[in-house]
């Protein structure tokens, strides 16, 4: 049976694993990861679906700016494992992040990706004709779905990340200590 949850620490391994075999190395040129690099996802919107404790699915939402003052979420990566893909896996991730968006207070959501499929989520290229993604831009791919009526009329200008940054990692003091210790005896044997 399909559960799907929010994402905990044990699941990123697992989540990258996929993300690697949905997208591969791509991923990372792509320019809606330039605003998730270094940014943790939108508190409580960073979904996974599993079966029998696998990971078969995963969604995340970010916060981001579309254009001057006007908060947002920006949807991505959405995966699904091959071999549980048309299962309804995505379609049910999806209806779960746009309903705890809209239970969170969130305005809209923007993603990259196909029309003929988001569509059916309530997305489309209507309201995002003067935003733009940083880099290669893709306008026709560019889609968005308001949660509350009229958050993004008149939005236009760069979409940019302002989602919390992610903390980076701590350098083990020991780590810091043999290093010292290590350049001394170098030091002394010279």
């Amino acid at each position: 049976m399909v559960v799907i949850r929010e994402e905990k620490v044990a699941d990123v391994a697992a989540r990258e694993a996929l993300l690697d075999e949905a997208y591969g190395a791509a991923r990372f040129a792509k320019p809606s990861e330039r605003l998730r690099q270094g940014r943790l996802p939108a508190r409580g919107l960073a979904l996974v679906a599993t079966d029998r404790g696998q990971l078969v699915g995963t969604v995340r939402l970010w916060t981001v700016m579309a254009g001057p003052g006007r908060e947002a979420l920006l949807l991505g990566p959405l995966a699904v494992h091959p071999a549980y893909r048309h299962r309804g896996i995505g379609t049910a991730l999806m209806r779960r992040a746009i309903a705890r968006a809209r239970l969170g207070g969130h305005n809209a959501i923007l993603l990259v990706g196909d029309a003929a499929y988001y569509q059916r989520f309530g997305f489309s290229a209507a309201l995002t004709g003067a935003l733009w993604m940083p880099g290669r831009d893709q306008p026709d791919r560019l889609l968005a779905l308001e949660l509350k009526p009229g958050a993004l009329t008149g939005a236009r200008g760069l979409i940019s990340a302002v989602g919390t940054a992610a903390p980076k990692p701590r350098r083990n003091p020991l780590m810091a200590v043999n290093g010292k210790a290590r350049r001394a005896r170098m030091r002394r044997a010279a």
